[in-house]
């Protein structure tokens, strides 16, 4: 393929366009070899509702694209999946007429043009971001998901090929490289500052380049914060009744495997540092041990757990009783996980800005599990606690549903489990 067209394919007017038109236009233009009529009402709809939830996706798509550690390919189902399921809802609430072959063509034709854009062009695309060589900005090289390219002199021209520009803006410019910046600003050129976009690109908030400026930042939106509060208790109460079946099949499984309780009960620290008690089903044996510290900390392949646990840890489901702890308003769905007291305390005296991490409800799953796993050592839990930080500064909807995708693809592949 060439580079022009390769270009062509990665635009975003031009996905935008043809999607409508194959996952639109083609099935409403079917209906010419179909029993029925392009221009009744079932059709037309079909054809608008198509449309909307197109772009629906698309600005899903674009808004979730700009988090990091994402591939492109792992949004185009669950974003297709919202926008169409959103409007085949809207039509059976309203009962207005509408095309099903329609909208389930639209649906699959709209995937179907997505992967093969993905395939054919997005796949081995690499961002190319031009660098203005003042401040902090050698430890971009160790990022290598981008390709760099140092600038030597500030010419516009240079950049042609750099879909960005990225410079330290606290760093001392000479006045022409200034001039460059609001030139490549007025040009239309994205210009990034360093400590932004290495955050975007890593995931995490760097504790040791925390300053003044960084504790305001990372005050997550409070609108939100109480909206995600109301959204997660209603969506624990309406799964609820699903859940409740599961629920018991499992104590049954757990009860059956041998001695012991079928729920583990742990104190541990969430919002604003107040103390709750988490549930979890019990996946390990009861074994005493002196240091407590020791006893809250699972290693890879520990000993305590139980056959039936291992499969519970696998597929997360061993923290399905936490449901309760969000109908109480302890936890959230998404948000930084609640430690155990004893750790907490431990981290607190060993990690600088521990306890900052309390500013968001605890979750069930976060940015710091589907980016890292289970950790436990004070090393670990220092990268965690980058995760975290980042999770709390850019708090939003739309990465709480990145976590989310993110978070059925480590049920099914086991990511992080321990």
């Amino acid at each position: 393929m060439s580079a022009q067209s390769g270009s062509l394919l990665t635009r975003k007017r031009f996905q935008f366009s043809c999607s409508l038109i194959i996952g639109a236009l083609v099935p409403w233009a079917a209906r010419l070899f179909l029993p029925g009529t392009m221009f009744e009402d079932a059709s037309i709809n079909g054809l608008a509702g198509n449309a909307v939830a197109i772009a629906i996706a698309f600005w899903m798509r674009l808004s979730i694209e700009t988090y990091p550690g994402i591939r492109r390919s792992a949004v185009i189902l669950p974003s297709a999946l919202t926008g169409h399921g959103l409007i085949i809802l809207w039509f059976v609430l309203t009962r207005f007429p509408y095309d099903r072959f329609a909208l389930m063509a639209g649906f699959f034709l709209h995937v179907l043009w997505l992967y093969v854009i993905y395939v054919y062009a997005e796949r081995n695309v690499r961002r190319r971001i031009a660098v203005v060589p003042f401040g902090a900005v050698d430890h971009l090289n160790q990022i290598d998901t981008v390709d760099w390219t140092m600038l030597k002199r500030p010419m516009l021209r240079d950049t042609r090929r750099a879909s960005a520009i990225v410079a330290d803006f606290s760093a001392d410019l000479p006045d022409q490289w200034e001039a460059f910046l609001a030139d490549a600003a007025l040009a239309g050129r994205i210009v990034y500052q360093v400590k932004q976009l290495s955050e975007s690109l890593t995931g995490r908030v760097e504790l040791e380049h925390l300053s003044e400026n960084s504790f305001g930042s990372l005050l997550p939106a409070r609108g939100y914060f109480y909206l995600k509060a109301l959204l997660d208790f209603l969506f624990a109460l309406a799964i609820l009744p699903l859940a409740l079946p599961l629920m018991l099949l499992i104590a049954i499984a757990i009860r059956a495997a041998g001695k012991g309780p079928v729920l583990f009960r742990q104190q541990r620290v969430g919002h604003a540092g107040h103390k709750s008690i988490v549930y979890k089903f019990r996946t390990m044996n009861a074994v005493d041990m002196i240091d407590e510290r020791q006893a809250a900390i699972t290693s890879e392949d520990d000993d305590r757990i139980t056959g039936v646990g291992r499969v519970l840890r696998q597929l997360r489901l061993d923290e399905l009783p936490q449901i309760f702890n969000i109908l109480m308003w302890q936890m959230s769905w998404i948000g930084p996980r609640p430690e155990a007291q004893v750790l907490s305390r431990w981290y607190t005296s060993e990690i600088p800005f521990y306890r900052y991490r309390h500013g968001v409800k605890p979750g069930i799953s976060g940015w710091a599990q589907v980016n890292q796993g289970h950790v436990a050592d004070v090393d670990e839990v220092h990268r965690k606690l980058q995760y975290d930080f980042y999770y709390i500064k850019y708090f939003s909807p739309w990465l709480d549903v990145l976590i989310l995708f993110r978070t059925v693809k480590t049920m099914l592949n086991g990511f992080g489990a321990r």
